[in-house]
């Protein structure tokens, strides 16, 4: 959204200035014939430089601060209006258009009197997706990437999820604020996220169909289309030095750190950032204090970076490796900072909580636990979700618009008093536990519906009873046997799922419980799942479903968590 542009841009440290401050206005042309607006920005005194280009959808004059540091340290600067935004010619399409249309740009910037050939390119949420897109191609004047918060899998990431559901509120809200017909207002967000069917929120948020949309309708399966799309299926194409950044709250977290891991395996050279941030990187949060360290200079590692890889001679860089740790990472509650050489962490263990209950465990006047071992006896927690009535979203890795979308760690438990979501808590921990790596949950669960969803939560529970979020998943049922094979549930019969409940990297400190949440709704982070069974795109009924989670005996349901070993060695 352009609240948020500006707000990365400005952590990014990122500029346009007025044609009067130096800023040369060009037109690019494509392949097919468009032509793409862009603002230049040389050094003083003539040359040929290297150059960082930006690729943005909000505008190549937004006057924001920042980039004039490249342009002191000898870089030439491109900040370019991407297909069908602002000033540049042709139709805007996320889909398909920014590897072709970028490529050709770095052509261009190759023939001209001011380039030495050697790019770079820098930005965060679209400006870093549209870097991978491009480095996919392997033009050989892009020499090195410097993504933010952009993700790499368009499914898991830009639209649906880990678990098959599409991210609402996310893409409603992006279309909603960059998309809409001159003079339309779209309604009020509470409004618009209960649109029904899916099919026509496009409409509703922008005034018109959006070819796009509907294409992420037509494929709610991770099929071939998104096979075509996906930077993280293709990542062996990638063969530049990549620096990404994200946030433990930031939507896109997970591939960030698996695109870093992937390329670390493959020897393509890679490194990564990941502190406490949502998606536009700001610190503090104002509901946990991470202390005055939590925020970096990060237009020093971007200078660090292409300095190394656009000026550095290669027989240098040969005696001189990059001088920063592969990984670096906040841990939150130590609220401290940590290099790390890999991810996931290799000295981290699996440490298993089994849900247990006895009277049952709806809401916090439950008696849901998480225990270390698992219970001989075999039961279940039931609850009944009503679409019309779904578990709001309060918080989590939520973007792009705070004052009307709250993202980041919010007391839970105003959720936790609802009937329909399970509550599980450990005992007071004795001493800290550092969890840092993927969250898991492992349910057995039945359902009345032919098709439902399943969520899960980790929150961490302060002293003083506040329940704060930490990472949180879901899982379609339709989806239990891969994002590729949807297939019906039958009525009371009982199934082994996992859900994917993202990563994070957090000490429980002592005197501090560990809880899980399971619900069947996170609204509007996800949409609601109908209970139908049929597709979710054109659906305006809804029915109600009556659900179990069963702990116990067989159906041992339970929470991994990747726990670091105090004084563990890295």
């Amino acid at each position: 959204m352009r609240l948020f542009s500006l707000a990365v841009f400005a952590a990014l440290g990122a500029s346009a200035a007025a044609p009067g401050a130096g800023g040369l206005h060009v037109k690019t042309p494509m392949r097919d014939g468009v032509k793409l607006c862009a603002n230049v920005f040389v050094p003083p005194g003539g040359g040929r430089f290297p150059t960082i280009l930006v690729r943005t959808p909000y505008g190549k004059g937004q006057s924001i601060g920042g980039y004039q540091a490249f342009v002191d340290r000898g870089f030439a600067v491109m900040i370019q209006d991407v297909r069908g935004r602002r000033h540049s010619e042709g139709v805007f399409d996320p889909l398909k258009q920014e590897g072709p249309d970028g490529s050709d740009t770095l052509d261009w910037i190759a023939r001209q009197p001011w380039s030495n050939g050697e790019v770079g390119m820098v930005g965060g949420s679209y400006l870093g997706i549209v870097q991978w897109q491009v480095a996919l191609l392997n033009n050989p004047h892009l020499k090195a990437i410097f993504p933010v918060v952009s993700g790499g899998d368009d499914y898991r990431d830009r639209f649906y999820s880990h678990g098959g559901a599409f991210k609402l509120g996310h893409r409603l809200l992006w279309i909603a604020d960059n998309l809409s017909v001159t003079g339309y207002q779209p309604p009020e967000f509470i409004k618009l996220v209960r649109h029904l069917p899916l099919r026509t929120a496009d409409r509703a948020a922008t005034g018109r169909t959006l070819e796009f949309y509907q294409q992420v309708m037509d494929h709610p399966s991770h099929d071939e289309f998104w096979d075509a799309l996906s930077v993280l299926d293709r990542i062996k194409q990638v063969q530049i030095p990549v620096f990404s950044v994200g946030g433990w709250y930031d939507n896109f977290v997970e591939s960030d750190l698996e695109a870093f891991s992937r390329l670390r395996r493959q020897g393509t050279p890679s490194w990564t950032l990941v502190g406490p941030w949502p998606h536009n990187m700001s610190v503090p949060i104002t509901t946990i204090d991470y202390g005055p360290h939590s925020s970096v200079p990060l237009r020093t590692y971007q200078l660090e970076w292409f300095e190394y890889w656009l000026k550095t001679p290669p027989a240098e860089r040969a005696k001189r490796p990059f001088g920063r740790a592969p990984a670096r990472i906040f841990v939150m509650g130590a609220n401290e900072w940590r290099d790390e050489k890999e991810w996931p962490l290799a000295r981290a263990r699996e440490v298993r909580f089994f849900l247990t209950s006895r009277r049952g465990a709806n809401s916090l006047e439950g008696d849901g636990q998480l225990v270390r071992h698992a219970p001989h006896h075999m039961a279940s927690d039931r609850y009944v979700y009503d679409p019309k009535n779904p578990a709001p979203t309060m918080g989590g890795a939520v973007c792009c618009n705070p004052m009307v979308f709250p993202w980041g760690p919010m007391d839970q438990r105003p959720v936790e008093k609802r009937r329909d979501v399970l509550v599980y808590t450990s005992h007071p921990l004795r001493a800290d536990m550092e969890v840092t790596g993927k969250v898991q949950v492992a349910l057995y669960v039945s359902t009345s519906a032919p098709d439902t969803d399943f969520t899960a939560k980790l929150v961490d529970v302060h002293p003083d009873g506040r329940a704060m979020n930490l990472t949180d998943g879901i899982l379609r049922l339709r989806y239990r046997r891969g994002l590729d094979q949807p297939v019906a549930s039958k009525p009371g019969e009982i199934y082994g799922i996992t859900i994917d409940a993202g990563v994070t990297s957090n000490v429980f400190k002592a005197g501090h419980r560990i809880r899980l949440e399971i619900s069947s709704s996170n609204f509007p982070r996800f949409d609601r799942n109908m209970n139908t069974g049929r597709p979710q795109a054109g659906e305006t009924e809804m029915r109600t479903a009556d659900q179990a989670v069963w702990h116990g005996g067989a159906r041992a349901s339970y929470l991994s968590l990747p726990v670091v070993p105090r004084g563990g060695r890295k």
